[in-house]
């Protein structure tokens, strides 16, 4: 089986897979309920753990971490050598070898079974990262619990990690690794998520976002 028909394979199932919408799937098996139909409509751990507690909340965000991870790790276990080969360590063969990897991400913003309607990304972000770049995913979780306990903004915190991460991702690169080649992808990655962000950028604009809370929606 030639190189591009075992990257096609891969693509394709890191998108499906990426779309497997959790959030919707524990919501209905446990609650009864669409998790699009309140809070902030995404099918992600925030608007799970507002929406059903924290039990619900922690198991959306395993399973989207996981589902991310396990893509990226299988990817990434699987394509850059024989991309290196084909390709060689070109802009080209980066492109092909991560592909996948942004896939998955994409597959649960916008999930084939529900039309579209999906997450933010940042938890099967984070599950890639964890497989793709650990220690610059370490720095940025680090911020994002810094922001996030002093804000109280899920979103504030999860904006400012992915900055961080690209400049973590750029000086592990640069300096502990030595590869001079810009992190492209982790900064396709960050730009996706905030974009998926633009909703909680107005409301906190506005002065109008929902502060994190471990209390289900509905309860005093």
């Amino acid at each position: 089986m030639s190189i591009l028909i075992i990257w096609i394979f891969i693509c394709i199932a890191a998108y499906l897979t990426g779309s497997i919408p959790f959030g919707y799937i524990l919501g209905k098996a446990m609650h009864r309920k669409d998790i699009r139909a309140g809070g902030s409509g995404s099918t992600g751990a925030t608007n799970a753990l507002r929406q059903y507690g924290v039990k619900t909340g922690l198991l959306v965000l395993l399973f989207d971490l996981l589902k991310g991870f396990a893509v990226a790790w299988l990817a990434l276990h699987s394509l850059p050598g024989r991309i290196a080969d084909s390709f060689g360590y070109s802009p080209l063969g980066a492109l092909l070898a991560t592909l996948p990897l942004l896939l998955v991400i994409v597959g649960h913003m916008y999930p084939v079974w529900l039309k579209g309607q999906g997450g933010k990304g940042v938890a099967t972000a984070a599950g890639v990262f964890l497989a793709y770049a650990p220690v610059p995913l370490l720095i940025a979780v680090a911020v994002f619990v810094a922001v996030t306990a002093l804000s109280r903004y899920v979103s504030l915190g999860s904006m400012v990690a992915v900055v961080v991460l690209v400049i973590a991702n750029f000086l592990w690169d640069r300096l502990v690794l030595g590869m001079p080649a810009f992190p492209w992808f982790t900064l396709i990655v960050a730009l996706l998520i905030i974009y998926k962000h633009n909703a909680n950028i107005l409301r906190l604009l506005e002065g109008t976002e929902n502060k994190l809370s471990f209390k289900k929606q509905g309860t005093a």
